[in-house]
């Protein structure tokens, strides 16, 4: 026995008590957490990588790592549709970038977790690329987080109104990118809409899955990942088959 403020406790019995209780999960089921240490290493990632591409040459990184569609489809670099998730073109790019996963990311962290916060930031970020992919120019280089950062507006979104939560700010900032968007002939504006449409998709399935029991939620939260994976894989897949039918005729091999 050991004392404690009223009495006494049974440090076994303390231990067995404590196996047994029931463990605080997020809305998604994900373990509760206090820190966000998925957004601050995405963002010292993200900025070390940039500060790799001012040393070595922006435009330099860009062509090799870049989301280049006749790099992916015609050599194989597939790798290219989540490389250019972490490449930015310039200084202001890259802090607007970050400002908003500064600023969105921990709210939606703790919303999900740290495991679930990586795979919608990763899926949306290949959504964004993916729909780049497919609608822009395949002669183009574009680089950028802003498909994963829309991702996570129409993430915060899609939990917003799960939670009940006051989303106007988000809903304002999203028009202003749109608008932004179509207005600077810059900005990848498919890669855009791209991971915005994914990102919501993601969210959807990590918070509004019902399940009674933590495993099952588990099993179908995976499974709807996967078919949205599955999704922009076919897409991808199909885009390459068009790129090639494209160059056939002029005897790329």
């Amino acid at each position: 026995m050991r004392s404690a403020p009223v009495g006494f406790q049974c440090p076994d019995c303390v231990g067995q008590a404590a196996r047994t209780m029931r463990q605080p999960v997020t809305i998604s089921g994900g373990a509760v957490i206090t820190k966000p240490y998925v957004t601050w290493t995405l963002i010292g990632l993200t900025v070390t990588v940039f500060l790799w591409q001012v040393a070595t040459g922006i435009g330099a990184v860009a062509e090799d790592f870049g989301m280049w569609p006749f790099g992916i489809a015609l050599y194989g670099e597939g790798w290219r549709l989540i490389t250019a998730a972490f490449l930015h073109g310039s200084w202001l790019h890259i802090a607007f970038n970050m400002y908003v996963l500064f600023v969105l990311g921990p709210t939606l962290e703790r919303a999900l977790g740290h495991v679930r916060f990586v795979v919608l930031y990763l899926v949306a970020a290949l959504g964004g690329s993916v729909a780049s992919y497919v609608f822009s120019d395949p002669r183009t280089v574009s680089v950028g987080a802003s498909g994963a950062i829309f991702g996570l507006m129409g993430a915060l979104i899609v939990a917003g109104r799960r939670m009940r939560w006051d989303i106007t700010q988000v809903l304002v900032l999203l028009g202003i990118n749109v608008v932004i968007g179509f207005l600077s002939p810059d900005v990848d504006w498919r890669a855009h809409f791209g991971g915005l449409v994914v990102g919501a998709l993601v969210a959807g399935v990590l918070v509004w899955t019902p399940a009674p029991l933590r495993s099952a939620r588990v099993l179908w939260q995976v499974l709807g990942v996967a078919a949205i994976l599955g999704v922009l894989v076919a897409t991808t897949m199909w885009r390459t088959g068009q790129l090639w039918d494209l160059v056939a005729p002029l005897g790329v091999t």
